[in-house]
């Protein structure tokens, strides 16, 4: 068992102590009818001598993060969800039993306030507490002297405390639900429906990605957490829904970084009678909107970028892209050899289910173009290889109708005009399975229910999938997944 340190000990008498006077040192519900930042605005421009004429008062409750005693009268800061505000305490107001209460309380702990609005002669906005009212007993004091944990593991890893003591934190997490509203209700606007589909599936479809795996003991049958949320929606067009959306959670078995997190947020949307032009101008309306709505502004700094929201995204093939790089037109080459050996002169290593016109373009695109996409970038024009669930491109079947959407460097969305075709995607699954047989493990199964699905006829339609987490780093500025997540995926502690 662990040992306590002094502090705890102490902070565990005083519990008593507070038992001992017939009080619950963990509280009971309390009712307040103010938080600190509303105060803080609406007498922001009253002048300390205007207060003497006032009798507002306010209850507000929090938690103590500064605490100065002066004998009979002390002050101290409490800080709820929005915001602190000073505290004005003394033995003339509210009586020697509630201030040797009030003597018990540390750095952390949880406490209401009745009082009246005033301000100090410096201008802090402060309450004059005239009822005092124990909430709860912090039994562990907060780290850093309450400034902040300042290992970044620790932080991710006790995220309540980092969230107690560390403003940005608190900001992003508040921020991250207005932009995921504002993305809801662009959409919902656009005309979409917000649905619901399974997390747990007997398939891997939707995405090339390991999966993580599971069993369900009742069917008897091993099932798969989601690594997309593709092929259920579709089949919701079939069933004539025509614009759906879902924003909902991902799971892949893969490497963590600063930007992947094995369970992650996404939204795809699909949407009958649309195409890849559609979903282009869906995307740069709804970054530009719910970055207004949720962050009041179009440009911010992103990974050492100037990101700039309100200009015409760049639209490039990602022939072209690679062209412009290394002078190589892949759209020109027809023959296979001749591709492997480029990548062999370029030091470009292909596995064997690699050596394929697709994958190869895909390679050098990864190799010498990705990060060199800093403004908003559309890059359309992929290979068929690597794009199995997409429209084949009309004048050239080597290319489909995709794009991915760049930033800084970073994919932001991946889009479709979506393949509706049953006997074309039966051909690109078989193709798939002949993969995974040359070594991809992360080539997807053939899911014969919605190539049933198909059979019945789904109307021409764009389909997109933004990853929301990433989006969130943007408006929020920040460059680490972890940031963004309250409690992301971390190696268990040895205790």
């Amino acid at each position: 068992m662990r040992k306590l340190t002094d502090q705890e000990i102490v902070r565990r008498e005083k519990a008593e102590k507070i038992r001992e006077l017939g009080l619950d040192p963990f509280g009971q519900k309390f009712e307040r009818d103010a938080f600190a930042s509303e105060l803080q605005e609406k007498y922001k421009d009253v002048e300390h001598d205007q207060f003497d004429s006032m009798t507002d008062t306010a209850t507000v409750a929090g938690r103590i993060m500064f605490i100065r005693k002066m004998g009979k009268a002390s002050f101290f800061s409490l800080k709820d969800k929005t915001g602190k505000i000073q505290v004005y305490i003394s033995i003339n107001d509210i009586g020697e039993d509630a201030y040797s209460l009030f003597k018990t309380a540390d750095i952390g702990d949880i406490v209401g306030v009745y009082g009246k609005i005033m301000k100090t002669q410096t201008g802090e906005l402060t309450i004059k507490c005239l009822k005092y009212t124990h909430l709860v007993k912090a039994l562990r004091p907060l780290p850093e002297k309450f400034h902040g944990l300042t290992n970044t593991e620790d932080r991710y890893r006790h995220r309540y405390v980092d969230l107690i003591s560390n403003d940005e934190s608190r900001r992003v997490a508040f921020l991250r639900p207005k932009i995921i509203r504002a993305i809801q209700n662009f959409m919902d606007n656009e005309g979409y429906t917000e649905v619901e589909t399974p997390i747990l599936t007997t398939l891997l479809t939707g995405a090339s990605a390991r999966p993580f795996e599971t069993h369900h003991n009742t069917l008897d049958v091993d099932m798969y957490m989601r690594i997309a949320l593709e092929l259920p929606l579709k089949r919701l067009l079939v069933g004539g829904m025509e614009s759906v959306y879902e924003i909902g959670r991902a799971f892949r078995n893969e490497g963590m970084d600063p930007r992947h997190n094995p369970e992650f947020t996404i939204m795809e949307a699909y949407k009958a009678y649309s195409d890849l032009s559609g979903m282009m101008d869906q995307t740069e309306r709804m970054f530009r909107e719910v970055a207004l709505k949720a962050v009041g502004k179009l440009t911010f700094n992103w990974y050492g970028h100037e990101i700039d929201l309100s200009k015409p995204f760049k639209k490039i093939s990602m022939t072209d892209a690679i062209k412009e790089k290394t002078g190589i037109d892949f759209k020109a080459i027809t023959d296979l050899d001749e591709c492997i050996k480029l990548a062999e002169e370029n030091h470009i290593e292909l596995m064997e289910h690699e050596k394929q016109y697709g994958h190869i373009i895909n390679k050098f695109f990864e190799e010498y173009v990705e990060e060199t996409l800093i403004e908003p970038t559309f890059l359309y024009g992929h290979p068929i290889e690597i794009s199995p669930l997409t429209k084949k491109n009309p004048s050239d079947p080597r290319f489909v109708d995709r794009f991915e959407l760049f930033i800084a460097g970073k994919e932001f969305a991946n889009a479709y005009t979506e393949l509706n075709d049953p006997i074309d995607q039966l051909e690109r699954f078989e193709e798939q399975l002949k993969e995974r047989d040359l070594g991809n493990d992360e080539a997807n199964d053939i899911d014969y229910d919605f190539i049933e699905a198909l059979e019945y006829g789904m109307p021409p339609a764009g389909g997109i999938g933004y990853g929301i987490d990433r989006l969130v780093m943007l408006l929020t500025e920040q460059d680490s997944i972890q940031e963004v997540i309250l409690f992301p995926t971390m190696r268990p502690e040895d205790n």
